[in-house]
Formats: C-alpha cells, structure tokens, sequence
C-alpha cells in the first residue's frame, strides 16, 4: 500500500475517470454524504453498477477484489476478505469484481495478474496488493486503509438493511458425484474429487459443471506443494523438459498470469518435434478450458497455435 501518510496516496495511474457518471467526490476535511443503507457489505459489481460504488466510497471506504472464477488462489482470499471486512461492521465495503465478466473494470484497474485488490477512497483508487495474502497481513492493510480514508474526509459507515437484504434463493441439491467432489475439495483431497468428476462425466459426458469442475481440481492438485523458484529454476534449465514446463504454466495460471502460461507452452510446442507435440497441445486445450473459450486471450492464443500447426 503507498504512503498512508499524504493524500497524495489517492493520485494513482489508474484513470476511472470513464466510469465515472456521479458527482465529483467530497474534498478532505469535508463531511461525507449520508449512505443509504445497503443490503450487504459484500456485492457483486459490474461495469454498469461501478458507478453507484464511486459514490458510495465518498462515505465509506471501498475494497475491490478482482477475481476469476478459475483462479485458484482468488477462491483462497476472496472468503478472507469477507470474513475481515463483515468484523468491520460496516466501516468499509466489499465490491467483488469478476475481471472475464467485466473487461472494462479490468482494463481500467490495469488487471495485469489476480487476485488483485484495491481501493476507493473518496472514488479515487488506492493500490493495496496483489495475490493470496494472510489474514493478518489483510487485517492490517485495511487498518492503514482506515486511517488514510479518514485523513481524506471519509469516516463514514453503511449499515445493512435487512429488509433491502435478497432473499437467499433455495439451490437444488447438488448430483452425488458433484456433492462427493466438493466434500473431497474441502477436505483437501483432490483425487477423490477427480475421481468422482470423472464417474459423473462418464455418466453424462455433456455434464459441462463436471467437466468445468474436473479442470479446475486437477489444476490444483498439480500445484499442491511446488515451489514456484523450484520450479522456474527447473523450468530455466530444461527447455524442452515438458513437465518442468507443465509445472510453472500451472502455477502461473493458478496466480493468474494467464498470458504467460500460455506463452510458455506455446513456445514449448514450437520447440518440440512433431511426434511429440500431442501432450503439449493436450494441455494448452486444457488451460484454455479453464480460462473460457470466450477469453481474449485464449483466442489470441488459439490464433498461435493454429499459426504453429499450419
């Protein structure tokens, strides 16, 4: 986090000046606007709805966590974030941001790598930091936040409204196999949760969820317990080491440097011989499957590799 000390802290490179439809926000000093009550701490926001959150952290301090739903280590902090932010009771506010669904916060936040989290004080960005943090060092981020916003004007609080508050909608339960996968999940124990994925897409093979789910396990078990500097040192000695390779554009993924794993495999497939692309291609699928065919960046990567086949 930059300087807590200066309001020269809320000047960043980060120019939301785009998303901006509100009024301009309270000066230093000034009192802040009464807010609404809101019907939860932690919301979900889009590129349409980011305005209402510009004009909310003119009372209330805003942390933005920009996440993905296949980045493994963003389903790590985002329940930490809630956890710390909720004790706050109200003294700041959650906005969770998915960057696939919301190119344009992405893009403005210069999303370069997730999860990323960030700030509004009084609609101007504050950089907080990026990748799974302890808890502790969470709790004492949003403790300088605290004392920032208030050197700026912004020590009001929201309350949630319990009757502006949705009604929690009734999920049908979950097939056997996806139960036995998530129970598996929580337990940590990734190839009981393969195994299952792989029973429910033997019996459906168009069970998308399964599939879905399927990568995202095998994602995790394969990075359980590397060591990233291992792993790149590895990976730097042996170029054409196809799981050297494999293990830090997994990890790579994992932390949400989706361009990198790709280039990475995609430099290992030129590499290669023709008879032994196959695997290598077989992943890059698989990475693709995980981030979303729909993804600029897997169909740029798409566009490589068909340049490399043909």
């Amino acid at each position: 986090m930059t300087d807590s000390g200066s309001g020269a802290a809320l000047r960043g490179a980060v120019d939301l000046s785009s998303l901006r439809n509100r009024p301009a926000p309270a000066a230093p000093g000034e009192a802040p606007t009464a807010a609404p009550p809101v019907a939860s701490l932690v919301m979900d926001v889009t590129d349409e709805t980011f305005p209402q959150v510009l004009e909310l952290s003119r009372t209330v301090p805003v942390v933005i966590d920009l996440w993905a739903e296949w980045c493994g280590p963003c389903k790590q902090l985002s329940p930490v974030l809630e956890r710390v932010v909720t004790e706050l009771a109200g003294r700041l506010v959650l906005a969770k941001v998915d960057v696939d669904a919301n190119p344009q916060l992405a893009q403005a936040f210069r999303a370069q790598s997730i999860p990323m989290v960030v700030a509004l004080v009084g609609g101007q960005p504050v950089p907080l930091f990026n990748g799974a943090v302890p808890e502790a060092q969470v709790r004492e981020v949003f403790a300088q936040l605290l004392q920032l916003a208030a050197q700026n004007g912004v020590t009001g609080s929201v309350a949630v409204d319990a009757d502006a508050a949705p009604e929690e909608p009734v999920e049908p339960p979950l097939p056997p196999l996806h139960a036995e996968a998530f129970e598996a999940i929580e337990a940590g124990d990734y190839p009981r949760a393969i195994s299952a994925y792989e029973k429910a897409l033997a019996e459906n093979p168009r069970d998308a969820e399964a599939r879905a789910g399927l990568g995202q396990v095998r994602l995790l078990d394969r990075v359980q317990g590397l060591d990233l500097q291992a792993a790149r040192a590895a990976a730097a000695a042996a170029p054409t080491d196809v799981q050297a390779q494999f293990a830090v554009a997994d990890l790579d993924l994992a932390g949400g440097h989706v361009e990198d794993a790709f280039g990475r495999i995609l430099e290992l497939f030129a590499q290669l011989p023709s008879e032994e692309r196959a695997p290598v291609r077989e992943r890059l699928l698989e990475l693709f499957t995980l981030v979303g065919d729909a993804d600029p960046r897997v169909l740029r990567a798409r566009g490589q590799l068909a340049s490399l086949l043909f």
